[in-house]
């Protein structure tokens, strides 16, 4: 079976340790898995720089879209409102999730190449007390754009309200102060830029809010209020976990220490998406993101032309070796490229090449 790498925001091409960490069968029950997750826990909340008196780390098996439906669901009762601030597909679905629950809500949509204005959320929150909570997206995948969150929180926490975070393309792989900006609720998952496999996801809450939320979820698998009582009663998960992804993880996430941390990982996710972005304006793409607010996670670059044709751009670079991720956009031909999990400036170098050799065909 031929092997690529995955130019992708998740599942992304993984080290041969952590696929390796994989090759052993393991018991849910057995002490040694236990002592797995709550090291696990206690490594999330130090990359995030929170106190574990104050904030506690919740695993719950499925994609990080189980994780924020689980925040959801728990963190905002049935006298609660949510204002979802919103500028991609999955802001969106956020929106979603709310309407299947039936949960009190508001929106402030923002097309996807733009970030919401500070006086726009000001206003909302000013003209409407019932709202308890803010949600974001911090780094919105359908196109690559970073959000503006301390700003965000600054206002948040002025106005008083519980403040819920969607860092699923961005914990680990930028530098976030959880506490420091006062986020209440993040949520993230195991196949992003810790560079584990997907399986599970992952909540950091404050512990004084979540204390609070018994009896709130309207699902039983999602409960994190329940999922996060029996994880610190004694380790263990409530329903089956990913025992192999877990496994996975704890190595990914020692991996990430060894590199330097947070910091030194984003400095290579950086690396990789400048090189990335000025390789790609000489060959004719240009970026759909303005630089100041391009993430080094993904990038989403608009077709060169009419004639561009994706499929078979695609398949060129699938048979040398790397996968690129189709366009999310509706509005706009485009095509986006991540620089996340094990992908270096080489290997960007090397892509470059190959879409030159590309271009250059086409002209032929």
């Amino acid at each position: 079976m031929k092997s690529y790498k995955l130019l992708t925001p998740g599942p992304l091409t993984t080290t041969m340790s952590v696929k390796a960490a994989m090759q052993f069968d393991r018991c849910t029950w057995d002490d040694d898995y236990k002592q797995i997750t709550r090291k696990i826990r206690r490594q999330l909340l130090a990359i995030a720089g929170v106190s574990p008196a104050e904030y506690t780390a919740v695993l719950l098996q499925g994609s990080g879209s189980f994780g924020v439906e689980a925040v959801l669901t728990t963190a905002v009762g049935p006298a609660g409102k949510c204002l979802f601030i919103t500028n991609g597909a999955y802001g969106e679905r956020m929106v979603k999730m709310a309407s299947y629950m039936g949960l009190c809500h508001t929106v402030l949509a923002m097309p996807c190449n733009q970030v919401p204005a500070a006086a726009d959320i000001e206003k909302i929150l000013a003209g409407d007390a019932a709202i308890t909570h803010v949600a974001l997206v911090h780094c919105e995948t359908t196109s690559g754009i970073l959000n503006p969150l301390a700003e965000i929180a600054q206002i948040t926490k002025a106005y008083g309200k519980i403040l819920i975070v969607d860092a699923m393309s961005s914990f680990g792989g930028v530098e976030i102060p959880v506490q420091e900006l006062g986020i209440d609720y993040l949520v993230s998952s195991a196949n992003k830029c810790i560079q584990g496999v997907p399986g599970f996801c992952f909540v950091l809450a404050r512990i004084d809010l979540l204390q609070q939320c018994e009896g709130n979820a309207r699902s039983l698998v999602l409960d994190l209020y329940d999922q996060w009582r029996h994880m610190d009663g004694d380790g263990k998960w409530r329903y089956t976990s990913p025992t192999h992804v877990v496994a996975a993880f704890s190595q990914a996430l020692d991996e990430l220490e060894a590199e330097g941390g947070v910091q030194a990982r984003q400095q290579r996710y950086q690396a990789s998406n400048d090189l990335l972005r000025t390789r790609l304006k000489e060959l004719g793409f240009a970026a759909y993101i303005a630089e100041e607010r391009q993430s080094p996670i993904i990038t989403t670059f608009l077709f060169p032309d009419a004639a561009f044709c994706f499929q078979d751009f695609y398949q060129h670079v699938k048979e040398r070796g790397y996968v690129l991720y189709p366009g999310k956009l509706t509005d706009s031909d485009t095509f986006r490229i991540g620089n996340i999990g094990e992908i270096y400036e080489t290997d960007i170098q090397q892509l470059c090449e190959i879409i030159a050799e590309y271009m250059r065909r086409r002209q032929t």
